[in-house]
This record gives C-alpha cells, structure tokens and sequence, in this order.
C-alpha cells in the first residue's frame, strides 16, 4: 500500500509480487513514505518492526520463506507462504543451432494469428540483435502453439523470416511459411513409414546442421554394427566400397536408424508423442522409439529378418501400390490365383499388392490398361507380406528369439492387430507376423 496505494481487491496479490521480488534478490525493501508510524503500535516492543531502510536477506541453510496477509474490510481473510525458488539455470547455449529456425504461432482466429505476425515482425525490427534461434526456442517452450489456428516460419535468415511474416500478416503466402489448422490440445502422433521411402542424399542436411540428430544417428549406428559389417553415415554418404541402399538388408536398417534419429531429434525438442505407429518394417523403429524394444533388440529384429529376405527371397518376389479400395483389388487378383496376394491396406483407396515378380508385372500392366493408378514399391525385391515369407520362418523365428520386449513409455497402435498395445507382446513370433 505505502509502494502504490490502495488497490482494493488487488491488494493482496501486489504484496505477493513485492515479496516474490524480495525471496531471490535477497534483499527486504523499505516501507515508502513512512513519515509518521501509527501511535496505535508499541513499536518499542520489538515484536513488530517496521522497513525504514532496506535490509539484507542472508541466506542461511534452509530456503528463504516469507509470509503474506491479506485481511479485507468484508472479512475476506487469506495468508500465503511464499519459499525461495531453485536457483534458475542459464539458457541452454544457441551456439550449435546450424540451420534453418522454426518460428511455430497460434491463434483462436485468422486475425489474431495475423495479428501475432505483425507484432512479431515489429519485434523483430526493433531488435536488430535478437538471435532467430532464442525467438525461436521462446515461441515453442513459453507460448502456446497449439490453438485452433496455426503458422510456422522456418528461415535460416532474418530477411526470410520478416518476408514471411510479413506474408503472414497480410494474409499472403511465402515459400517459408506454413498455415493450416488443428483441434487444440491434440497431443503429436509418430508414423514411422515402411520400405520405399528412402531416397539418394536423405539425412545428408540433417546431419550437418542438427549435432542431437547426428548423435542419435551415430547410437543407431553401433547398434547395427552388433549385425553388419558396414556403416550407416558411409551408406549416407555413398563412400567408396559402401554396400547398396537397393539391398534389403542394407535399406531397412538404414532407414531404422534415420527414423529413431529422427524421433530422438522430435524427442529433445520437447515433442512427446501421445502414441506411435508403423507400417511394416516401420513398426520396429516405432517399438524402440516407444521404449518396448531396446535399441540393441531392434536391431537385432530389423537386421537379422532383413538378411533373411534378402539371402533366401531376393529375386523371387515385387510388391506395387495401387490406388484402389481393397475389394476392388482382392476381386482382380482372382485371375493370377494365389501368385499375387493382398500385402497391406494403407487406405480406403490404398492397397499394396505382393507375390511373385513375373506376376506383379502383369497386375501392373492389367491396372495400366484399366486406368488404375499403379507402381511397384521402390527397393522391394522380395515379396514382404505374401506366402513366400514363410520360406524364411523357421529362420527368423529362432534368430529373433533373444529379442525381450518390454512394456513402453508410450501406446502402439499395432499393424499386425489393428489395436492399441504397450508392447510388451512383441516378441519374435510377433515379428515373424508383423513380416508375413
């Protein structure tokens, strides 16, 4: 009150504020204005003192506590005992932050996320030393990113980020900016992909600007050394006497390694998901990610059963992708009888065909004369998901035996059973199914 008046219902929480200011400086603050004490107090008692001057605080062996009366007129009475805080730990460096920044932003509307950009643009401006990646790091850790209106900025310099803000805040679009929207609260799903979804030079940029990515690559790597005798940044990299990413058992453990790299690098940026999933050889990375599976029995897993397609059924299968409901092409593959099979179905109008090289050929022909949208799976060359698999079951079954699986730290939505799991069932006789 002697600070700034009487605020009447604010009263409290102002010496609230005063004293939290006071328990990490250390410091007691003086009573302002104090010309003339009440006569109405024994101040020569030494039971109450009054702050003419402001005092030191020692620290002693136990936390600073203080406390706060709030005693209204209508009898409202209130009393908090506030407690010196942990010491605060610096920020974390920005020193290797190498590359483009993401600036996430959200809003209840269009105009309020439009309205943010401008703000942001102006900071922005008037900053001229403020680092795009402490902006950055703000919005994501000390703002809420999820409302039902959405943007992000993703720039390496700060004349892109201010054109795309600038877009934004005109309702414009800019090649580094995104718009969409979500429900808010939704908690981030892991799809982890199966084969075909590596390409020449993937990873290659990540690796040079993102040291936790690299680093979570490089664990993958031991791991898979355990199994192979080759390594991952070298295939990456396409070094000298590197084996083929066109080999099964060389593109299926790479692409576990860059999709757990991938999740550990989502995972440190504070992105934890509410649950994971994955399509075929996908599902591994999915399980190790989700903490069923350690990194060393997903390795086992993704190595060993990629060795034994690639030793007993390379060459004897393909597998193609269309784009048609299941009962349209269930009813095609009548006429190739049990050489060609139903795989998987990604979708109401995604289906992946499996079986016996020769024979998807003709399905592909079939469905080009029919003006079907169809294509064989890039680096398939074994019939994954199709009776040909059980040539190798014994096999995998008895290799894949040591794997322990265990209950993870988040659900599965399991391909093999269409329903939610916690892994703990993922053993070798799951793998062998999650294969066939």
């Amino acid at each position: 009150k002697s600070n700034i008046g009487h605020t009447q219902a604010a009263a409290g929480i102002a010496g609230v504020i005063k004293m939290a200011q006071a328990l990490p400086h250390g410091v007691l603050p003086r009573t302002l204005h104090l010309d003339s004490p009440s006569s109405h107090v024994n101040w020569a008692s030494g039971g109450v003192e009054l702050l003419d001057r402001a005092r030191e605080w020692p620290s002693v062996e136990r936390a600073r506590r203080a406390a706060v009366s709030a005693f209204g007129i209508s009898g409202t009475n209130a009393h908090v005992i506030l407690e010196q805080p942990e010491p605060e730990t610096s920020e974390p460096s920005t020193a290797e932050v190498v590359g483009p920044v993401v600036l996430p932003l959200s809003a209840h509307s269009g105009a309020g996320l439009r309205g943010q950009a401008q703000r942001l643009r102006e900071l922005l401006d008037a900053a001229p030393d403020l680092e795009l990646a402490v902006l950055g790091r703000a919005l994501a850790e000390h703002r809420v990113t999820d409302l039902e209106h959405r943007a992000a900025v993703v720039a390496e310099d700060r004349e892109t980020v201010l054109a795309a803000l600038g877009a934004l805040a005109e309702d414009g679009t800019h090649p580094q900016l995104t718009t969409g929207s979500g429900a808010p609260g939704a908690d981030p799903v892991l799809v982890f992909p199966g084969q075909g979804s590596q390409w020449p030079g993937m990873a290659l940029q990540l690796l040079d600007s993102s040291p936790r990515f690299r680093d979570a690559l490089a664990e993958c790597d031991a791991a898979l050394g355990e199994f192979v005798d080759w390594s991952v940044l070298d295939v990456l990299h396409e070094r000298p006497g590197a084996p083929s990413m066109g080999q099964l058992d060389v593109v299926q453990p790479l692409l576990f390694a860059v999709m757990v790299a991938l999740a550990r690098t989502w995972q440190a940026a504070g992105i934890t998901p509410a649950a994971v999933v994955g399509h075929s050889q996908g599902e591994v990375a999915a399980a190790c990610v989700a903490g069923a599976l350690s990194l060393s029995d997903a390795a086992r897993i993704i190595c060993l059963r990629s060795r034994a397609m690639q030793e007993k059924l390379s060459g004897l299968g393909a597998m193609a992708s269309v784009a048609q409901p299941q009962a349209w092409v269930a009813e095609r593959l009548e006429r190739w009888g049990g050489r060609l099979s139903v795989a998987a179905v990604n979708g109401p109008t995604s289906v992946v065909v499996s079986g016996e090289a020769a024979a998807v050929d003709e399905f592909l022909a079939d469905a080009e004369e029919a003006g079907v949208r169809a294509r064989r799976v890039k680096g398939a060359i074994a019939a994954g998901h199709s009776a040909q698999v059980e040539l190798v079951e014994d096999r995998v079954r008895a290799e894949l035996a040591p794997v322990s699986p265990r209950t993870g730290e988040v659900p599965i939505v399991s391909t093999v059973t269409g329903e939610a799991c916690d892994g703990s069932g993922m053993d070798a006789d799951y793998w062998y199914r999650n294969l066939r």
